[in-house]
């Protein structure tokens, strides 16, 4: 939903390219990538993406959802461990150590993960979804601006 935030607040569109089984928008100088792989190989379209770009690792923001963070909060990190997210593994393991922005989804209380993670959030959750996501955005322009320490002291 940040991705696709980003992708509309620029006016570009997605394209799927199939010979990186990944969805690709581009806009003043960046570049964003939806892997359609399984979410355990996003790191073969998201590291296929920033070779053909020749984007370094360093320059790659990985945004993903956390269900160990409590649903609307953000978090960025300059780098670290996977945190037991196998799409973050995978990536870690084709690009290296990069920075990410974590978009808490919550617990999945009860649910099978893959339900709570595929499934629709309930309509009071879509408001604290919905700052979460300006918030986000905004983070976003601080780490392009002003890098990756203002953005973790302005937002986390």
């Amino acid at each position: 939903m940040i991705v696709d935030r980003l992708a509309q607040r620029a006016g570009v569109s997605f394209r799927m390219e199939t010979k990186w089984d990944a969805a690709v928008a581009g806009a003043e100088g960046v570049v964003l990538c939806k892997p359609q792989s399984f979410m355990n190989l996003s790191g073969e379209p998201v590291a296929a993406v920033a070779h053909y770009y020749k984007i370094e690792p360093g320059r790659v923001l990985a945004i993903f959802d956390d269900a160990a963070l409590p649903l609307g909060s953000i978090r960025i990190r300059p780098g670290g461990s996977s945190g037991g997210h196998n799409g973050i593994q995978s990536i870690l393991e084709h690009l290296g150590d990069i920075p990410r922005l974590r978009g808490g989804i919550g617990a999945a209380d009860g649910r099978a993960m893959t339900q709570h993670v595929l499934g629709k959030f309930l309509p009071e959750e879509r408001v604290i979804l919905a700052e979460a996501i300006d918030r986000a955005i905004k983070a976003v322009d601080c780490l392009q601006r002003e890098g990756i320490d203002a953005a973790m002291n302005q937002f986390n």
